[in-house]
């Protein structure tokens, strides 16, 4: 297994991550399957059960979603967020490039 943040074990440098005013990191990752409202609430569950993160975004049908956390993730939280998604049903497909 690879410690990329794409199950394929390519990484992203132009991954979508912004520093907000209040010093927290948002980070756009992509998963595949959310087409509905309930996918959305699994999803935005099982990543807000993370101690590590402080807010998530989740859209209906382009399966971009938006971590907050209050540092910049690194593999090991990748890896977590990867986890995460597989466990609660879904594909993870990385950090979304810019």
């Amino acid at each position: 297994m690879s410690n990329c943040c794409t199950p394929d074990g390519s990484c992203h440098t132009d991954a979508q991550v912004t520093t907000t005013s209040d010093g927290q990191v948002t980070t756009t990752y992509k998963v595949v399957g959310i087409g509905s409202a309930h996918c959305r609430g699994v999803v935005t569950d099982a990543l807000g059960g993370l101690d590590e993160v402080t807010a998530v975004g989740v859209e209906i049908g382009t399966g971009l979603v938006t971590v907050t956390t209050a540092a910049e993730p690194d593999e090991a939280l990748d890896a977590l967020i990867a986890k995460t998604v597989d466990e609660a049903g879904y594909d993870f497909a990385g950090r979304a490039t810019a």
